[in-house]
């Protein structure tokens, strides 16, 4: 009797306990794919907008330079001191359009990484599980005994439930 009331608390004592290599979940989500491609896609259009202003104002400072010399001191500088508000007005708008870009690819990242976690927290509810840890590069987890790592049983039902959404 005394033992099936200790096996009994026992069974009831176990957790249920898993991992998942976050790293790898995040990258091999699929929504997370999509979104770096959309983003290297923006990136790209503005490097070819940039790139565009840049060579327009390359063209008007050879320009310059061909023309300079025929030029009085008071012309020259005038036209120095455009060019050089423009090349200021450039970089602004490099780095204005950098930040925009980074802000937005910001904000979806962390709205994937948080339907991810909600992911995670689910599965844990819906299968028992007690605790499900995160591991990543920094090794988290140092050991943890074969079976316990569930991420591609994870990733497959999140990146099957994208393609059941669309």
């Amino acid at each position: 009797m005394v033992v099936l009331v200790a096996a009994g608390l026992t069974s009831c004592n176990e957790q249920k306990t898993a991992y998942v290599d976050t790293t790898k979940l995040i990258q091999e989500y699929k929504e997370m794919k999509d979104v770096e491609q959309e983003f290297t896609s923006k990136s790209d259009k503005v490097k070819m907008q940039l790139d565009s202003l840049a060579q327009s104002f390359q063209a008007e400072v050879k320009d310059y330079q061909e023309k300079m010399s025929g030029m009085s001191a008071a012309q020259r500088k005038e036209i120095e001191d455009g060019l050089m508000r423009k090349q200021q007005a450039i970089q602004q708008q490099q780095q204005m359009m950098g930040n925009e870009l980074r802000q937005e690819s910001d904000v979806v990242i962390d709205s994937i990484v948080t339907k991810v976690k909600d992911y995670v927290k689910d599965y844990g509810k819906k299968n028992n599980y007690t605790y499900i840890f995160g591991s990543n590069e920094s090794a988290n987890i140092m050991y943890a005994k074969e079976g316990l790592d569930i991420t591609e049983e994870i990733l497959e039902k999140l990146n099957a439930g994208i393609d059941e959404e669309k």
